[in-house]
């Protein structure tokens, strides 16, 4: 062979990784998808048949119902990141220990105060009126159904947002740029994806969709600064519950019809989010914003450094010989 001929890649190496082998990210992503929407599509089509004569009449009802549509989500991921992408539980953000508990707590107290903040801030400027405050059985039991859907969907949308696209496409781009720009990157992507995802839901708009996308990086911080999910899940749990099942707000266009607090609100649309909820405004941006910082500031205080967490381009894969 000539010095000056260009060596040829086999289209099974572009594919394959061999070293840590399974496919490259590219690939890994796409089956990933697959998976999940398989998985989603069988249990869904199951749930929706043996629930659809209740569904429409019992709040109950379509809480479970949304649980185990948002839990096929996750075990889909799940199934994805164990078998396609070859992680162990640890390298998907959870791995679970006191530090790991701690950080959870944090984030579910921030979740809680950043929606609290967003509820008095709009009280104080009278765009945002209380109709009425109930803890009856049903109110408390809707709650309590309601608690149980966003800790599904916290760590359904975690694990496949965060722990799996974020981390797969870190991991991708670590071979052209360096660790930050690498995190960087698959930061921003998979946020995107995550504000795409709610393009869906009901009176979602341009605006929503920036607002959900900036959204994802708050809580993708919270993971490329401590390598776990434990304070994004944390967020997204509590933020979810005190929005919609505290508060009465739409969450993410998602009206539960129930809710300890019953408000209207009354301001524009672009500073409290109108019918989508307070994250597609500037009220949901500024608590967004108060957010990050607050996690940052926590980070170093709790570990002494504040950096990206270089542990996120680098997989801890099972089955390595």
């Amino acid at each position: 062979m000539d010095d000056g001929e260009p060596t040829r890649v086999s289209p099974r190496r572009l594919v394959w990784n061999d070293a840590e082998r399974r496919l490259r990210a590219p690939f890994r992503l796409v089956a990933t998808l697959v998976v999940v929407v398989f998985i989603s599509l069988v249990i869904g089509v199951g749930i929706t048949i043996s629930f659809s004569d209740v569904v429409e009449t019992s709040v109950l009802a379509r809480v479970f119902v949304s649980v185990v549509l948002t839990g096929a989500t996750g075990i889909g991921g799940y199934v994805a990141a164990r078998y396609v992408d070859r992680r162990t539980i640890s390298d998907l953000g959870f791995g679970i220990d006191r530090d790991w508990l701690t950080d959870l707590v944090f984030g579910l107290v921030l979740g809680g105060a950043l929606m609290t903040g967003i509820f008095l801030v709009g009280l104080a400027t009278e765009w945002l009126v209380v109709d009425e405050v109930g803890f009856g059985i049903d109110r408390l039991a809707g709650a309590a159904a309601l608690f149980v859907f966003f800790i599904s969907v916290g760590l359904a949308e975690e694990l496949l947002l965060r722990g799996v696209v974020l981390t797969d496409i870190a991991e991708g781009m670590r071979w052209r740029f360096d660790v930050r720009t690498a995190i960087l990157v698959a930061l921003v992507a998979s946020s995107a994806l995550f504000g795409l995802a709610h393009l869906q839901n009901p009176n979602s708009s341009v605006a929503s969709t920036l607002s959900i996308t900036f959204a994802g990086v708050m809580l993708g911080f919270g993971y490329v600064l401590t390598g776990n999910l434990a304070i994004p899940v944390g967020i997204h749990i509590s933020w979810n519950f005190v929005q919609g099942g505290v508060y009465g707000f739409a969450v993410s266009g998602l009206d539960f019809g129930t809710s300890l607090v019953e408000t209207t609100e009354q301001g524009p649309d672009i500073v409290t989010g109108g019918a989508f909820g307070p994250e597609a405004g500037l009220f949901g941006v500024g608590a967004m914003v108060a957010g990050m910082a607050v996690i940052a500031w926590y980070v170093q205080f709790r570990y002494g450094t504040l950096r990206l967490d270089p542990s996120v381009t680098i997989p801890e894969l099972r089955w390595r010989k």
